[in-house]
C-alpha cells in the first residue's frame, strides 16, 4: 500500500530527480575548468587570471544549463516560477537561476500495483483484492501543474475506486464478474485522472482472497449442489426408462407371440453365462414353456462340458 510523506520526489527513481546533472555537461564543465587552471598556471598575468575566471564561470554555466532528456521523457521548465516550456527529448539549454527543470515526465506506459485490504462487500463479507493499473501521461504540462505528485495521486485514486466498487457489489458478483469490475474501475479512475493529463489503459484484477471459513463453506455448498444435480439427472433417467417400458408394453399388449419370443431371448441370454441364475415367475414357466427351454439350454451346456473334458 502506498504511503504519503513529505518527500517531494516520492514515486520517482533516482534518475528522475529534477536537479540531475548529465554526463555531457559534466565533461564539458570539467574540460573548461582544467583549461582555466592551466591558463592561470602557465600564462600568468592579469589576462590569465581573467581568462581563468571566465572559463570557470563558463564551466559552471554549462554544468547547470546543459540538459539531456531521454527519448521517453520531457522536462518541465519554469521561468521565474511560471511555466515556460516542455523540453526534450534530447539535448536542450536552460538559463541557470532564471529557469528550473522542476520535473521529468515519463511518457511510457506505467504499471502501478494497488490493493484493497479487508474491504466489506455489499453483503458484508471482508475481502482482499489485488489489482494492477496500466496508465500513461498524455499531457506532461497538466501532470506537472495540476497535481502535486501524479504518481502518488493515481495510486490513491485507484485504491479508493477499488474500495467503492467492492462496496457496491455482492461477493458472488465479485467472484464471477471480474471483467465487469475491471471495466468499471478503468472508467472511474480515468474520469479522475483525465484532468491531470493521465489516461488509464486497463485495470486487471490479480487476486481475490476471501476468509478461509467462508471458502470452506462455499466448497461444501458447491459439493452439495453437484450431488443435487446428480440426483436430478438420475431421476430424469428413471423417468425416461419408465416411459420406454410403457411404450414397449403397448407394442406387446396385442402381440403375445412377440412377448413370448422376447422372454425366451432374455432367458437365453441370461443362461448363456456360466454360474448365472435367472429368477422368473412360475406363471411364465407354464404359459411360455420356459421350463423346457431352460432344460434344453442346461443339456447343451453339459454336452459342451463333456466334449471339452474328453478332448
Amino acid at each position: 500500500m502506498t504511503s504519503l510523506n513529505n518527500n517531494p520526489y516520492i514515486g520517482m527513481s533516482s534518475d528522475e530527480n529534477p536537479l540531475r546533472v548529465n554526463g555531457i555537461a559534466g565533461i564539458v564543465a570539467g574540460a573548461l575548468w582544467i583549461a582555466g587552471t592551466l591558463s592561470a598556471t602557465f600564462l600568468g598575468g592579469g589576462l590569465a587570471i581573467f581568462s581563468s575566471i571566465a572559463l570557470f564561470l563558463l564551466g559552471v554555466f554549462v554544468l547547470f544549463a546543459l540538459k539531456v532528456a531521454k527519448q521517453w521523457e520531457k522536462g518541465v521548465v519554469l521561468r521565474l516560477g511560471r511555466f515556460s516550456a516542455l523540453k526534450g527529448p534530447g539535448l536542450f539549454w536552460i538559463i541557470p537561476v532564471v529557469d528550473t527543470v522542476t520535473e521529468w515526465i515519463d511518457h511510457r506506459v506505467m504499471v502501478s500495483p494497488f490493493s484493497a485490504e479487508k474491504t466489506l462487500t455489499k453483503d458484508t463479507v471482508p475481502v482482499d483484492v489485488d489489482a494492477v493499473l496500466f496508465w500513461l501521461v498524455w499531457d506532461a504540462e497538466k501532470a506537472a501543474l495540476e497535481v502535486e505528485n501524479y504518481r502518488t495521486a493515481i495510486t490513491w485514486a485507484a485504491q479508493t475506486a477499488l474500495r467503492e466498487v467492492i462496496g457496491s457489489l455482492n461477493l458472488a458478483d465479485i467472484l464471477v464478474g471480474r471483467a465487469k469490475i475491471e471495466q468499471d474501475l478503468q472508467k472511474i479512475i480515468d474520469e479522475r485522472t483525465t484532468p491531470w493529463g493521465i489516461t488509464v489503459q486497463s485495470v486487471e484484477i490479480r487476486d481475490i482472497v476471501i476468509p478461509q471459513e467462508l471458502e470452506d463453506a462455499m466448497s461444501r455448498q458447491a459439493q452439495a449442489e453437484r450431488e443435487r444435480q446428480a440426483r436430478v439427472i438420475l431421476g430424469e433417467s428413471e423417468e425416461q426408462i419408465a416411459d420406454s417400458f410403457a411404450e414397449a408394453s403397448q407394442a406387446y399388449i396385442n402381440n403375445p407371440t412377440a412377448l413370448h419370443l422376447r422372454a425366451m431371448n432374455m432367458l437365453f441370454e441370461g443362461l448363456k453365462e456360466k454360474g448365472a441364475m435367472v429368477i422368473v415367475p412360475s406363471s411364465a414357466v407354464d404359459t411360455m414353456n420356459l421350463g423346457g427351454l431352460s432344460g434344453m439350454i442346461s443339456l447343451a451346456q453339459n454336452n459342451s462340458e463333456l466334449d471339452e473334458s474328453a478332448s
